[in-house]
């Protein structure tokens, strides 16, 4: 564990990067492009198989994505498969994972309440969103797939032109979900998302109801990851914006900002 714990706060201190390709997307709407709202999704989802301590949100990966989008002048608005509290994963909570502004957001009862109430993903309208985000920890694994609502409202965004993201096992919120014609959207798309040999490391390999990397590249994803595990990396295909592991979200928002700031759907090159 100690050895484990060594070698994550190793490779957490070494820089990432992030990759652009061009795909052919949805245009977006006139009403998108003035959207400055971004949908946040996060679990409802706390227990493993046969661990004691608890899954849920992993909370870097809320704060660092809303810290960067907000600060642009875009609004968050949190929603979850079921509404209401979104559990903490406990891991997300140590010393080694959390910074200054994350816990200075869990000191904030606004941040708080609104970690507790919020809107169940069947009650949105997908219409008044330029953006969906999907978080991650272990909770999503259970209750992002086969969810009709969440996917309801993914495709919506996604086919009337906005942008999915989605960080580290957030990125599971985009299987089986189609575009327009009903094709997987992310077949034979550049895509990341928390790595097969980072769950070994994690010491989930276990628990997980399924690796998200081979349900990725089942689904004709073209799977891509950092040479080093537990690095910054992300990866925007057409409208599509993904990250590999909690230290990605601040390089998704980025990316995301990067997409919105263009007047319509960008072409985007190496």
């Amino acid at each position: 564990m100690m050895l484990k714990t060594f070698i994550s706060y190793a490779l957490l201190v070494i820089g990432g990067a992030f990759m652009t390709y061009t795909t052919a997307e949805p245009a977006p709407s006139a009403a998108m492009t003035k959207n400055r709202q971004i949908l946040v999704i996060m679990t409802n989802h706390a227990s493993y198989p046969s661990r004691s301590d608890t899954t849920g949100l992993w909370l870097t990966e809320l704060t660092h994505f809303t810290d960067v989008v907000e600060a642009a002048g875009y609004s968050t608005v949190f929603a979850s498969p079921k509404g209401g509290a979104v559990p903490l994963d406990e891991r997300s909570l140590g010393w080694l994972y959390m910074d200054k502004a994350a816990r200075e957001h869990l000191q904030s009862p606004a941040f708080r309440a609104r970690l507790n109430n919020t809107l169940a993903i069947a009650d949105i309208d997908p219409s008044q969103y330029s953006v969906i985000y999907f978080t991650g920890g272990h909770g999503v694994m259970w209750d992002f797939p086969n969810n009709p609502d969440l996917r309801r409202v993914a495709e919506t965004i996604y086919n009337q032109g906005g942008i999915v993201s989605a960080v580290c096992h957030g990125v599971a919120g985009l299987l089986d979900l189609k575009d327009a014609q009903g094709q997987l959207i992310i077949q034979g798309r550049n895509i990341t998302g928390f790595s097969d040999r980072e769950e070994l490391l994690s010491g989930m390999k276990s628990q997980v109801p399924f690796f998200l990397e081979d349900r990725l590249v089942s689904q004709g994803a073209h799977y891509q990851k950092a040479w080093l595990p537990f690095t910054s990396f992300a990866i925007t295909d057409g409208k599509l914006v993904t990250g590999q592991n909690p230290q990605s979200p601040k390089a998704v928002a980025d990316a995301v900002m990067a997409l919105l700031s263009a007047d319509t759907t960008p072409s985007i090159t190496h």
